[in-house]
């Protein structure tokens, strides 16, 4: 076996993990699956000599990746740490505060966290949900092991007191009334429920099939920006849509005959959908929690 084959299968043991730390991250499998990517290609250019824990190293490569990738989003500027956030500190630390593993707690915090900071996000995530330590996790965010414990803790507690029932309401409102403008056609009711910004990413197999899928599925191009575009692409289509719950997210999916052959994620804020994630990967697919609702 050669270097570059080793090295290959000493990257894909760690594969699952590191696209399950993006995935948490970023919220979506495409994003997820582009960080993976990155931090592979990152270790292809340093000197192997100069890793001491492989796994290690590449946790913090695609943490710091995930980082700029949320950075990067049109989300709302980070919050300064609230004054009272450090006498919860102590109490939110101990491990049974959240129990991460289990599925309310998983679907809260699928609902919140676009609410969150990129920081605050990156250090509950990794630490609450994949144990890695607040000092590794510092490093990554630039801030001292204090302050990432911290934003942890401030986040946790957004989790814990998270409105999930709420929150999901108008997640629905919103992905129902963007299906029944999406299907009759109505224009000014897709530009009165997509965000200004809104974005629309597509894995290759969405845009490859999108436009031959049952039930007049929409055209995609693999990045979509801006409300015109969006709304375009949808326009007069989606008739075959149903609403669904993807992962703990509501969306949409088309699913002739009871199999999903493609998901259309939303993120809803404020009432507005600010992104679409559309997937059509059958092994990405086969993946994710998919609780089929209805036309709505």
């Amino acid at each position: 076996m050669s270097d570059d084959e080793f090295l290959a299968h000493e990257f894909d043991t760690h594969r699952t993990r590191l696209r399950a730390v993006a995935y948490r991250v970023l919220g979506t499998y495409g994003d997820a699956d582009d960080a993976v990517q990155e931090a592979w290609l990152r270790l292809a250019g340093v000197d192997r000599d100069s890793i001491d824990n492989l796994g290690g190293w590449l946790t913090t490569v695609v943490s710091r990746i995930c980082l700029d990738m949320l950075r990067s989003r049109r989300t709302r500027a980070e919050d300064e740490l609230d004054s009272d956030d450090a006498p919860l500190a102590a109490v939110m630390e101990e491990p049974e505060f959240v129990a991460v593993h289990d599925d309310s707690v998983t679907n809260a915090l699928l609902v919140v966290l676009d609410r969150l900071g990129p920081a605050e996000r990156l250090a509950f995530v990794l630490h609450d949900l994949f144990g890695v330590p607040f000092e590794q996790i510092a490093a990554v965010i630039e801030r001292a092991p204090d302050a990432t414990r911290q934003l942890a803790s401030r986040a946790r507690r957004r989790v814990r007191e998270a409105d999930v029932s709420s929150a999901r309401k108008q997640q629905r409102s919103a992905v129902s009334a963007f299906l029944r403008a999406s299907r009759s056609g109505d224009l000014a009711g897709l530009l009165t429920v997509l965000d200004p910004q809104i974005e629309l990413r597509a894995d290759r197999v969405a845009v490859a099939a999108a436009a031959a899928a049952p039930g007049g599925a929409p055209e995609i191009d693999s990045s979509l920006h801006g409300v015109h575009a969006v709304a375009a692409a949808f326009q007069g289509r989606a008739a075959g849509a149903e609403l669904a719950l993807i992962d703990g997210v509501i969306g949409a999916v088309y699913a002739p005959d009871g199999r999903v052959l493609s998901t259309i994620a939303a993120r809803v804020r404020d009432g507005h959908i600010v992104r679409f994630d559309v997937c059509a990967d059958q092994e990405t697919i086969a993946l994710m929690r998919i609780e089929i609702l209805g036309r709505p």
